[in-house]
């Protein structure tokens, strides 16, 4: 029978692990941004596009940039592929650095190995052109083996123009948390003014934060934040337990309670709040667990461990706990 297995238990303690800034915030206005182009991808060894009118009119648009007149009609060639081609622009970005760009058939095609990259301008949400991309094409790979009809492209675009603003000169930073948390933000403020000795820092909601330059950092935007970003901030979170029953994993978070009550479930008994502390035993054929008023769902798991409780049923017990109101947390079942 599959056991259970429980992940993440932190009820013994109520502290929790810090984490740095830089990994629950981000800075507003440092991000990156998605780019997307349609090109057209040669020298394949007969696995192009069969019969694509729009494969056939781009190329007569390419030839017709190059100085040669011909007709789409007359165009037919399975050596060539329409794609689509998708980059991510990091954030300040300069002009002339490298990108690496995924490459996807939109056509018929059935393979890009061997391919080349036409230049192929990648444009922003703006329409705007922010690089540009040409090169040889590697195929890619997944958990199920080749996928000949994706290929990366490694190096193969080129940014066209800067990107992002001048940060040294700013004299207020906005930074929003990646899990809003009026806990999380309080706290984030606390230590910011508690490192910069003053009322720098405030927070307007459960994710933002704004932080004001003091006067020894004007001109120095850059030291600010590097000395933020480094800031360890406790992170507070929901209580939550994530049960997936395909791999018999219990992830458990901090503060998950479980109130006064009492459950059978076949030959099983669940009883909360007890005489005796947590325990488990068999009487007359049927399975017991007594835990005591103040456990948490990590004790009523164990035990239901130490009886060979399957997933299945777990799930169950749990889901009849939260209906009852006597869970104290979200339950999510995967």
């Amino acid at each position: 029978m599959k056991k259970l297995l429980l992940l993440a238990m932190a009820f013994a303690s109520t502290q929790v692990s810090a984490a740095r800034l830089k990994d629950i915030a981000n800075i507003r206005g440092v991000r990156s941004n998605q780019l997307i182009g349609y090109g057209l991808v040669v020298g394949l060894n007969g696995t192009g596009d069969s019969k694509s009118d729009f494969t056939n009119k781009s190329m007569e648009r390419m030839f017709d940039r190059l100085g040669m007149k011909v007709d789409a009609k007359d165009l037919s060639s399975k050596s060539v592929a329409a794609v689509i081609v998708t980059a991510t622009l990091p954030p300040f970005a300069r002009a002339g650095n490298k990108l690496d760009v995924t490459v996807s058939t939109i056509g018929d095609s059935a393979s890009l190995k061997g391919g080349m990259l036409l230049q192929t301008p990648l444009r922003a949400a703006d329409q705007q052109v922010y690089a540009v991309a040409q090169g040889s094409l590697l195929i890619g790979y997944s958990g199920t083996g080749v996928i000949e009809t994706t290929a990366r492209g490694p190096n193969a675009a080129m940014i066209e123009r800067d990107m992002g603003q001048e940060f040294a000169s700013r004299k207020m930073f906005r930074l929003t948390l990646h899990n809003p948390d009026f806990t999380t933000a309080a706290r984030t403020e606390k230590v910011i003014n508690r490192e910069l000795s003053g009322k720098y820092a405030t927070a307007l909601d459960a994710g933002t934060i704004d932080v004001m330059s003091p006067a020894p950092y004007e001109g120095k935007g850059v030291e600010l934040l590097a000395l933020i970003e480094s800031l360890d901030i406790n992170p507070d979170q929901p209580a939550r337990v994530i049960v997936n029953e395909k791999t018999g994993t219990v992830v458990i978070g901090q503060g998950v309670k479980i109130s006064k009550v009492a459950i059978s479930h076949g030959d099983l008994s669940v009883k909360v709040g007890g005489d005796s502390k947590s325990s488990s035993s068999s009487k007359d054929g049927a399975k017991v667990i007594v835990v005591e008023e103040s456990a948490n769902v990590g004790d009523v798991v164990d035990a239901m461990n130490k009886l060979g409780v399957s997933p299945k049923d777990l799930i169950t017990i749990l889901q009849s706990i939260k209906a009852a109101g006597a869970l104290h947390g979200e339950l999510e079942v995967l």
